[in-house]
């Protein structure tokens, strides 16, 4: 499995039942209670048809699928509770979907099992946070919200396409690369922050406008930095789906990939239309 991506799949749980080291065996069936069978018994259940894994109890793609679009569905409705139901409190909702939003996160990225409500709750948060960002942004660069949307459906397509050709893994040696350029953004966005708050810069972005490179923003660059480390990490997440299906992992993980995919998609959306943000900015 490709670990070092996202941390929704590197749950002790879930990466050893992606591995097809679940002790449990699936599909299997106990006829307790009876020492012996008739012939006639025994043709019966040799002629019926194979199960298919979804009546075994396994992970499909099938069920990633659902339960992918139910949470980005989830995300969509919390997201029109600022932007068309409650505009006038768009910045408390985006505040208290953030922190709540990020617990939750957290919470369910550690859970040893994979809890529906929990992962609802998490997507809900996170279209506060989401559809209030988006309002606030979309009020002063028109069009935006649009452009940010088109942006994350273009890259996630383009990306499931590589993954599906082959032509693009998560081989060890590219994870390596991965988790030097994650670490890396992560401090870089730390210390962004922390000048921020502590009111050492005053601009919109921190240093990502702050500082400029042959006249192009810091920020242009980092934001298209960001969005292939998005992109990378939902190929690790297809790759860890793909080893989950094939090894039989058991059904309740679906919700687990679900989630997994709609961190990373959330994550990919917020860093597109920061670089929109800071391209209409410097305009």
């Amino acid at each position: 499995m490709a670990l070092g991506g996202n941390p929704v799949f590197n749950g002790k749980n879930f990466r050893s039942a992606a591995r097809g080291n679940n002790s449990a065996a699936y599909g299997s069936t106990m006829l307790a209670g009876q020492t012996a069978a008739s012939q006639q018994q025994l043709e019966q259940m040799y002629n019926q048809p194979s199960a298919g894994p979804s009546q075994m109890g396994r992970m499909t793609f099938d069920d990633v699928i659902v339960k992918t679009v139910l949470c980005i569905g989830v995300v969509l409705l919390g997201a029109s509770v600022p932007a068309f139901f409650l505009p006038g409190l768009a910045v408390p909702l985006m505040i208290l979907g953030m922190i709540g939003g990020l617990i939750l996160g957290l919470v369910n990225s550690f859970k040893r099992e994979p809890v529906p409500a929990l992962i609802l709750a998490y997507a809900a948060l996170e279209g506060l946070f989401v559809g209030g960002l988006t309002m606030f942004l979309d009020a002063m660069y028109p069009g935006i919200a649009l452009q940010a949307v088109l942006g994350t459906v273009t890259v996630f397509a383009v990306t499931l396409a590589l993954f599906k050709s082959g032509k693009v893994r998560a081989t060890p040696r590219a994870m390596k690369f991965f988790m030097i350029a994650m670490i890396s953004y992560a401090a870089f966005s730390l210390i962004n922050l922390g000048l921020m708050v502590f009111g050492v810069s005053d601009d919109a972005w921190g240093l990502r406008t702050g500082i400029e490179l042959f006249g192009i923003p810091l920020g242009v660059f980092i934001g298209i930095f960001a969005i292939g480390l998005a992109a990378f990490s939902l190929i690790i997440d297809f790759t860890s789906i793909s080893e989950g299906v094939r090894n039989g992992a058991p059904q309740k993980y679906s919700w687990t990939a679900a989630f997994g995919l709609t961190v990373t998609l959330i994550w990919l959306y917020v860093e597109i239309l920061r670089l929109l943000a800071i391209l209409r900015g410097d305009d």
